[in-house]
């Protein structure tokens, strides 16, 4: 039976029910809410990165009781009184945790969320990205039959209790403090700068959940808004959302309903990144892109709005709405820099960003099958396709991708390829990922498709289709695999046309899986910025903005080149430049775990685009440190000649290894503008970029 989680009404724009029932998955949501009585244990406890979380997490006040490396029994060789386990079944019989946090490489991360959830942790959290999509459908399929175990991320920065001092995850300690505004997030650098915000204002947070930048999310706003609901020390709730998925309308769904059924509704407040991303890009998270039927970040905004909840543009104005929200005495200002923010007035409905037509096209940071590839997969599978030319009136759209809502594959069908109108009429029919192809599938989707023909043959042909998708699907790890279809006339064969296989790459980098399908990615400069190809060899996510919609050239008064840690934190960088007057040349996100040389190589791509007048290097830091980030800038300076080439560099460093980031800066003497607040740094930037313009 097809269930939704928490509305009688669907969503006309998306899908129609929810895979599975209350009596299962949801019932673990209790488990999310962690505090000073939580018992946690690491898996891959004695390597590098877990250790180091460790001991912050043990100095912070986590409840950290020992750990799992397998093959070691004994204890930590350096947190010596920490025992350290061979199996989680082991641990949970001998430390009893309540929750694991997993800090293994992505390619054994889920192989340990499947062991955690065999052994029936209570809460497993995830940080690791890239973990190839499909072991996570596989890992969808336990958790949903299952009662046991709850899963945060992956991809996420993890779950914390301010109140409680549990940290489970690699959020930065010092931007915390206790108080009773919850926090669910998309992004992990978004979520940071909406916690430095309220604790710059006074306003201390109960429960940070990061819901991660993937495509299918263990924990997402509704289940987070269904605990801050009844969470006693959460008053006041905030959603940091992103493209992507319907997670934002769900959200706002949900609130449109808890309105009605709440007399004293909690204040929400959100913001949504990505109103300015670049058509068919995946913009940093595996995640954050639109696909086919889906809603921009302006619909999104709107759906939240529409329910209530009050919007804002940039997280450093959480501070000031939530303090008026929960009448909460701002704090004072503890620096010059921070005045401008806290002062600032936060934009509503009537100051939105300017915003690019929705994307008609599919992400392109995936791996696309080249056409005569993908005509070769079916044509194997016993569908020929057509090359007669079919009018636009006769096209329907049928694919099999990934419901993000039901955490499973699905079929997608939409009776029209019309842009404007895919949104509409796009419609989901998820299925269980390992029950393997639903053989009932075949007349849900001609009725969707054509209206309920009984015509045996399209029933057939229909049928055939879908069981040949399927199989790319699965053989080849896919996001996307759709084809375009027609009936021309009464009677006529199904017409199979411009197929669009898209497969996933982290099946490639991180699991070492395909490697003959992607060895046919066509990288010639046609198909891919010789750029955008050089930063992705060196991790980094690069995007030029600003061509004109009528040819291959790009807008000069696109000025500002982006420096970001964190693609939400990217996105929501580019939307605010824009509404302070600036625009930004390009998306980059150097990842969470940025070091001296990316920066340099990501200096380096800024400075090949000749429309640069001026550098935003905006960080908030959690694994990236700020003293390192601020080495990068001046190695930067220092071996591709900043100085001599002119170009100011405006930096904003926060987080963790702030204030020795922002003195090593500062001290530098160089053309260097360093700022502690948003409001204060996007300014000058602005302002340079203007002055370079006028030039």
């Amino acid at each position: 039976m097809l269930l939704r989680r928490f509305s009688p009404s669907p969503l006309p724009h998306g899908p129609s029910s929810r895979l599975y029932s209350n009596a299962t998955y949801a019932s673990t949501l209790k488990n999310l809410e962690i505090g000073s009585h939580t018992r946690v244990i690491f898996q891959g406890f004695t390597g590098r990165q877990a250790t180091a979380n460790a001991i912050e997490s043990l100095a912070w006040g986590t409840q950290v009781v020992g750990g799992v490396t397998p093959g070691r029994d004994g204890m930590h060789p350096v947190l010596k009184d920490l025992p350290v386990l061979p199996t989680v079944k082991d641990a949970m019989r001998e430390l009893k945790p309540d929750a694991t946090g997993i800090y293994v490489a992505a390619n054994q991360a889920a192989d340990a969320i499947e062991e955690a959830i065999e052994a029936e942790v209570p809460l497993i959290v995830a940080v690791a990205e890239h973990i190839p999509v499909h072991d996570m459908l596989r890992i969808h399929s336990m958790l949903q039959s299952q009662s046991k175990s709850r899963l945060v991320g992956a991809n996420a920065p993890g779950i914390i209790s301010a109140i409680g001092r549990c940290r489970i995850g690699f959020q930065p300690l010092p931007a915390f403090s206790a108080g009773h505004v919850g926090i669910v997030a998309k992004s992990g650098t978004l979520s940071y700068e909406t916690v430095a915000a309220l604790t710059r204002a006074g306003v201390g947070q109960s429960l940070c959940i990061g819901m991660g930048g993937d495509m299918v999310a263990g924990t997402d706003f509704v289940d987070a808004l269904n605990v801050f609901e009844h969470h006693e020390d959460t008053h006041g709730i905030i959603i940091v959302g992103e493209i992507g998925g319907y997670a934002e309308e769900e959200a706002a769904e949900w609130i449109k309903e808890y309105r009605k059924r709440c007399s004293s509704p909690k204040p929400i407040a959100a913001v949504v990144g990505g109103h300015l991303i670049k058509p068919g890009y995946v913009m940093g998270h595996a995640g954050a892109w639109i696909g086919r039927g889906q809603n921009s970040a302006k619909d999104k905004y709107k759906a939240l709005e529409s329910a209530g909840v009050t919007m804002v543009d940039h997280p450093s104005q959480f501070g000031q709405v939530m303090a008026r929200a929960l009448k909460v005495t701002p704090s004072r200002p503890s620096s010059p820099s921070s005045s401008t923010s806290q002062r600032r007035k936060y934009h509503t409905s009537s100051h939105r960003p300017p915003l690019v037509p929705q994307p008609t096209k599919s992400q392109r940071r995936a791996l696309h099958l080249p056409a005569r590839h993908a005509e070769t997969l079916l044509t194997d599978r016993g569908i020929p396709l057509t090359r007669t030319t079919i009018a636009d009136s006769d096209q329907r759209l049928l694919a099999i991708t990934i419901d993000r809502s039901s955490r499973a594959p699905s079929f997608l069908a939409c009776p029209t390829t019309d842009p404007g109108r895919l949104s509409a009429t796009a419609k989901y029919f998820p299925f269980d990922f390992s029950a393997g192809y639903p053989t009932s599938i075949g007349k849900a989707l001609v009725n969707h498709l054509f209206g309920g023909t009984t015509d045996d043959r399209v029933n057939a042909s229909v049928s055939t289709l879908a069981l040949a998708l399927y199989d790319i699907f699965i053989m080849h790890e896919g996001l996307y695999i759709g084809v375009k279809i027609s009936l021309p006339s009464s009677g006529s064969d199904l017409l199979v046309h411009e197929p669009e296989f898209i497969v996933d790459d982290s099946a490639l980098k991180s699991g070492s899986r395909h490697a003959e399908l992607h060895a046919l990615r066509d990288v010639s400069p046609a198909a891919l910025d010789p750029a955008e190809l050089r930063a992705e060899a060196d991790g980094i996510v690069y995007v030029k903005l600003g061509m004109h919609a009528d040819s291959q050239s790009y807008d000069l008064s696109y000025n500002i080149g982006t420096l970001v840690n964190g693609a939400g934190l990217a996105m929501n960088t580019v939307d605010a430049l824009a509404l302070r007057g600036g625009r930004a040349a390009n998306f980059l996100d150097t990842g969470g775990k940025a070091t001296s040389e990316t920066v340099k190589r990501s200096f380096e791509l800024l400075l090949a685009d000749e429309r640069v007048k001026v550098i935003f290097v905006n960080i908030f830091g959690g694994l990236t440190l700020g003293d390192m980030i601020a080495r990068g800038i001046l190695l930067a300076f220092q071996e591709l000649g900043l100085e001599k080439k002119g170009v100011p560099v405006v930096v904003r460093i926060r987080g963790t290894n702030e204030e020795e980031g922002q003195r090593i800066l500062k001290e530098s003497g160089l053309n260097i503008w360093a700022f502690d607040g948003f409001d204060e740094a996007a300014a000058k930037c602005v302002e340079l970029a203007r002055d370079a313009g006028r030039r």
